[in-house]
């Protein structure tokens, strides 16, 4: 799972926002869960799971802002 986040996180900038728009954002839902799994950090892996579920009108737009201002995705840990 280790070699999955430093995958996803040595991407180019354009192949990030590229995977953040609505139909290939199912991508860094799957990091998320993966990056709280790999920190043993349960409430992450849940409020991921509640996101999938419920924020993906508008959690596309969150990734590409937080992608362009700091090259990752907005996540807590």
């Amino acid at each position: 799972m280790k070699d999955l986040i430093k995958t996803f996180d040595s991407l180019p900038l354009i192949v990030k926002i590229i995977l953040a728009i609505p139909a290939l954002d199912i991508v860094w839902w799957i990091y998320r869960i993966c990056r709280s799994l790999d920190k043993n950090n349960i409430l992450g892996v849940v409020i991921a799971v509640v996101l999938l579920l419920v924020g993906i009108p508008f959690m596309w737009v969150v990734d590409i802002i937080c992608i362009l201002l700091k090259g990752s995705v907005f996540w807590i840990d």
